[in-house]
């Protein structure tokens, strides 16, 4: 595979702090990554990018000089991110289960499932979360605000109660599931149910950091996906312990394009450290939901933009997302890599949830958008029978119970009697 990046460590600035700064990924403009709250590119409006001077390798994982940080999950990896040591539960170290008798029905040489779901609050959101809060820390914040479709507000309350901050999340009226507005109001967030769809509490909540109001911490949020780049650091490390190699492909649901954004991040990394030869980076490829399939129509199409979908809708709301604010950093990670991208329906969202269920592994709609998505490609033939391939999934079965009882069997009423159950299973 042609790799298109330069592997060569990135040339460090004057306004990098202890080799750490941003750059704006559209202008190469660069910025001291603490002086003052900065999201996006004060030149040029682009999306912003972490950078360090030295990235980091394998072996320097878990040796960073904290000595009261922990030594599995996201702050193991402290050596390729801003600090030390954030504000953690903690978070990370996640499982990469085995599910045989899915990976025989699939039919691919290996295949794990990494269940992010197994996170202190339900989803992945906490890895981004544990960074980002320290951040706003050091920034000298007080209020964190987001937009959410459920499990990153349940994610910013969680962290955001653990630092002693306020918190304010934006949700899109009636489309969140009960499950995730529940966390966010126990862990002490002030909630606000906004008459549009996830886009539009995005674009207001953009609106109010803009404004001094509070702290972004939604995935446009450069040091959010710091955090949940450790995703893919887990991935390669546990997976090569296993296979004594790295997988070929590494399939994730899409939102907002966070996780593929960071993953790509993280082993553009290790390619510059020399740590990950580009022929082994993992080929990243993204599922969405037919009802909200912006970066899916601009892969197939060819396009380097996306276009906003106004109106989205699917079962899977943790994706219902017309408006992906990391397409532009994602795009490129899925094409750079060799990956695509791939849009399925309800159903087969609902047949991948229940598939992965009869393994153990319980997940919400979207998590099992990316099993859904691997069997529609090997239909497909995209994905070859010799590949070693990763499903990510991204939130807990109890993060929607409602879906997850539409999705099961119905109890069976039985009378009071023993007799009469046995005769009721015989039957």
């Amino acid at each position: 595979m042609d790799f298109a990046i330069d592997a060569a460590a990135p040339a460090v600035p004057d306004c990098a702090d202890d080799g750490t700064w941003l750059a704006c990924i559209a202008c190469d403009e660069t910025f001291a990554p603490f002086e003052a709250v900065r999201y996006t590119c004060d030149e040029c409006d682009g999306l912003l990018e972490v950078r360090y001077a030295d990235p980091p390798t394998f072996d320097e994982f878990g040796t960073g000089a904290s000595t009261d940080g922990p030594d599995r999950g996201v702050w193991r990896y402290r050596e390729g991110l801003p600090f030390d040591l954030g504000v953690t539960l903690p978070e990370g170290d996640t499982p990469l289960h085995r599910v045989p008798r899915i990976k025989e029905a699939v039919g691919v040489d290996a295949l794990r499932i990494k269940h992010e779901g197994m996170n202190p609050t339900g989803s992945f959101k906490d890895r981004g979360m544990t960074v980002g809060v320290r951040v706003a820390k050091e920034l000298g914040v007080g209020a964190l605000a987001c937009a959410s479709t459920g499990n990153t507000s349940a994610a910013l309350a969680a962290y955001g109660g653990r630092g002693g901050m306020q918190t304010l999340v934006l949700l899109p009226e009636g489309k969140v599931a009960a499950g995730k507005i529940a966390q966010a109001s126990l862990h002490g967030a002030r909630i606000l149910e906004v008459d549009g769809n996830f886009d539009a509490c995005l674009d207001i909540v953009q609106e109010l950091a803009a404004r001094g109001e509070a702290y972004l911490l939604n995935s446009l949020n450069p040091f959010r996906l710091e955090g949940q780049k450790t995703i893919g650091f887990e991935i390669l490390e546990e997976f090569y312990a296993d296979y004594g190699v790295f997988p070929d492909r590494i399939v994730l649901p899409v939102g907002n394009a966070g996780n593929t954004s960071a993953l790509y991040k993280g082993f553009r990394e290790l390619v510059q450290s020399g740590a990950l030869d580009p022929d082994e980076v993992p080929k990243l490829t993204g599922v969405q939901a037919e009802g909200a399939a912006p970066m899916v129509e601009a892969v197939e199409e060819g396009n380097d933009e996306i276009r906003r979908w106004e109106e989205v809708e699917t079962r899977a709301t943790a994706i219902r997302i017309g408006n992906p604010v990391n397409a532009p950093k994602a795009l490129p990670g899925i094409r750079n890599t060799g990956g695509t991208a791939v849009a399925v329906s309800d159903p087969e969202i609902t047949a991948a949830q229940r598939h992965l269920a009869s393994e153990g592994v319980g997940v919400e709609p979207a998590s099992a958008a990316s099993l859904a998505g691997l069997k529609k490609l090997r239909r497909e033939g995209v994905v070859d029978d010799d590949e070693r391939v990763v499903c990510l999934t991204t939130g807990h079965l109890l993060k929607d119970p409602d879906a997850a009882y539409e999705a099961g069997g119905d109890p069976e009423p039985v009378p009071n009697d023993a007799d009469a159950v046995v005769d009721h299973l015989h039957d």
